[in-house]
């Protein structure tokens, strides 16, 4: 017997939101049609009413799981490099500690509504909580290596581990473009041209990266003497770190930047010349945690490319919320529509990892998942506004 859903908005992402609108749905979750409420005739139908707006399952287009157990263990608003500092002083956790921080996690995003990850990973210690988990998982396998002469090494090191995550969809992806070297990219040009290896990528989180590309100064170069790199092989570009990096991208892949804090006009004009298949995504309150700062997200909106929501890690959040993200948005950007960024947590974040045949949108013959938005004003969420999955 099919289950009748309403809501005093159903926003089905693929078409304008419906007021009172009616969703049936196949006991496995499958939509089998939406209605307006003057084109629903079966008076004898039990439908269930809420008050609120029912949505389709969110898409989290960036998280490391694996940094789950760091939860609350870093200072905020110290920046990006001394976040990284902490990142890696203190990674290090027992097994079991961490892969239990990784299915609370897991669990945790599972009741906030998410129904599908864009996950960074640098080791497989999170393979089994994917594989046991009830959310899609597309895992990112990370290439990090500034240093050019182990840039062989570290992408066979990559290949090696994507191994360990089947049957899972993995792909290969940079880490961001000061941790990468040319010919590390070059490596990963060259494989992308040739697979279907769609990537994300950290980008401008921090204004001592742009400036580190620009004229080689900042605060990355004792970050560098740190970890006893010699960096002498490095000039400075005269450009920010994006436009640095953009003709080593392969055009031949779909590729998300992450973050983007400190991304202007100019760089976005670049990408968009650059005539690649780009998508944003912005994780803001993991930007306030390190930077205390967020993107300038009117910037992008007419960008032409896709924006998607992440939520980061633990290390730099205090929850794994997409809810959460938008609220943080519409404090700051209070005249941005719900509607407008529930494209950006559903429909663009599957696009961009291929799976929006299913998820993404209410549409006839899609398993999307959904979830009531509830203490909202109308269509607009607001700070007391909650999230409870449906189905």
């Amino acid at each position: 017997m099919p289950r009748y859903l309403s809501a005093d908005y159903i926003f089905p992402i693929s078409s304008e939101p419906i007021k009172d609108g009616i969703i049936m749905l196949h006991e496995s979750g499958e939509i089998l049609d939406v209605f307006s409420p003057n084109q629903f005739s079966d008076l004898s139908a039990p439908i269930e009413y809420h008050k609120g707006i029912i949505v389709p399952g969110f898409v989290n287009a960036h998280c490391h799981l694996e940094l789950s157990h760091m939860l609350g263990k870093i200072p905020q608003r110290t920046g990006l490099v001394s976040f990284i500092k902490s990142v890696i002083t203190q990674r290090a956790a027992d097994e079991a500690e961490a892969l239990e921080a990784m299915k609370i996690a897991d669990q945790s995003m599972f009741d906030n509504g998410i129904v599908a990850v864009g996950d960074i990973s640098n080791m497989a210690l999170s393979a089994s909580v994917k594989r046991n988990s009830k959310i899609f998982y597309h895992t990112f396998i990370e290439l990090l290596g500034f240093d050019p002469q182990r840039a062989k090494m570290v992408f066979q090191k990559a290949m090696e581990l994507q191994t360990e995550f089947l049957p899972l969809k993995t792909s290969i992806a940079p880490h961001a473009p000061y941790s990468v070297s040319k010919q590390l990219f070059g490596l990963l040009k060259s494989y992308s041209d040739e697979h279907n290896n769609l990537f994300s990528m950290h980008n401008q989180e921090s204004e001592p990266e742009n400036e580190f590309f620009l004229s080689k100064k900042g605060s990355f170069i004792d970050f560098y003497k740190i970890l006893g790199l010699n960096i002498d092989f490095f000039e400075a570009q005269g450009q920010t770190s994006l436009q640095s990096v953009l003709p080593l991208i392969s055009d031949n892949q779909k590729v998300l930047l992450v973050h983007n804090t400190f991304t202007n006009a100019e760089d976005i004009a670049k990408a968009k010349e650059s005539n690649k298949e780009l998508n944003w995504c912005f994780c803001p309150n993991a930007n306030q945690y390190i930077e205390g700062q967020l993107p300038d997200i009117e910037l992008f909106i007419n960008s032409g490319f896709n924006i998607t929501l992440g939520t980061d890690s633990l290390a730099s959040n205090e929850k794994l919320c997409i809810l959460s993200e938008m609220q943080s948005i519409k404090k700051y950007f209070p005249h941005l529509p719900t509607s407008e960024m529930m494209k950006w947590a559903t429909i663009n974040g599957a696009q961009f990892l291929g799976i929006d045949k299913t998820f993404g949108s209410i549409e006839k013959g899609k398993i999307p998942g959904l979830n009531l938005i509830s203490g909202v004003e109308g269509m607009e969420i607001g700070p007391f506004s909650k999230v409870m999955r449906l189905i």
